[in-house]
């Protein structure tokens, strides 16, 4: 497996498909959900990634995020957040991941004419995040969810002007919520992407379909990587083993 590549396993489903992954030279994205922190056992995780590195596997972390908003104009809100973000960031000096991925918390629906609120909590949130990255060794990449167009993350990753904070483009989210063409995402945010989540859909729900099964542009998203982000990594968000094989085979032909 190519060390770029990375393949999303939500977190109480790493230890049972160990074999596998160590076999099949999978590094795993580890997903862990506020649910499964609050059942880790540090033993055990400390095994895992033993075993892991003990393969010559590594890995990436996504971050806990549903109801969380690192931005939220609520401060019980932002506090929740925090707590759980420290609590990812705990397993996190265990497994030592290369990359953290978090989401922003930002749409433009529900945040109207507050983007400059949300950006000035948002700038306190990470800044604490990115301390902790700081001792881990990782690097933390924000991921489009339901951003139409660019400029909020830009304007993030601008005000905190850090190394360590990069951009996660999801390319599947991309084409369910855009507003503006790939291109020209790639001009406003190619020279931070760290890592990209790939997967497919034909552009009506988030099917996380293999890539090459929707409606997605792959052969230009990968020559935009190649001009922009040739040293991202790229993980496959499959929810099922046989997505998984599927889109690792598919993944090949653009392969170098």
């Amino acid at each position: 497996m190519n060390k770029k590549v990375f393949a999303h396993v939500p977190y109480p489903h790493l230890g049972r498909n160990l074999d596998y992954l160590i076999a099949n030279r999978i590094n795993p994205e580890i997903f862990f959900s506020a649910d499964s922190l609050d059942e880790v056992i540090p033993e055990r995780m400390q095994a895992e990634a033993a075993a892991l590195a003990g393969n010559g596997l590594v890995c990436t972390i996504h971050a806990p995020f549903m109801d969380l908003n690192p931005g939220s104009v609520v401060r019980q809100i932002r506090e929740v957040t925090r707590c759980s973000f420290n609590d990812v960031l705990d397993s996190a000096e265990i497994f030592k991941p290369q990359i953290m991925v978090f989401h922003p918390g930002y749409d433009r629906w529900r945040y109207g004419e507050k983007k400059e609120e949300w950006l000035r909590h948002s700038i306190d949130t990470w800044q604490g995040v990115l301390e902790r990255a700081e001792g881990i060794g990782c690097t933390i990449a924000v991921e489009n969810i339901f951003e139409e167009e660019p400029s909020t993350l830009v304007a993030l990753l601008e005000a905190i002007n850090s190394p360590r904070l990069r951009h996660c483009f999801d390319v599947g989210h991309w084409n369910l919520f855009k507003t503006v063409g790939m291109e020209e995402w790639f001009a406003a945010l190619g020279s931070y992407i760290a890592e990209t989540h790939i997967h497919d859909n034909h552009g009506f729900r988030d099917d996380h379909a293999p890539l090459g099964e929707g409606g997605i542009d792959f052969k230009l998203f990968f020559s935009l990587m190649e001009r922009y982000a040739p040293e991202a990594a790229l993980t496959i968000e499959a929810h099922s083993l046989e997505k998984l094989e599927r889109a690792l085979t598919n993944l090949q032909q653009f392969l170098p």
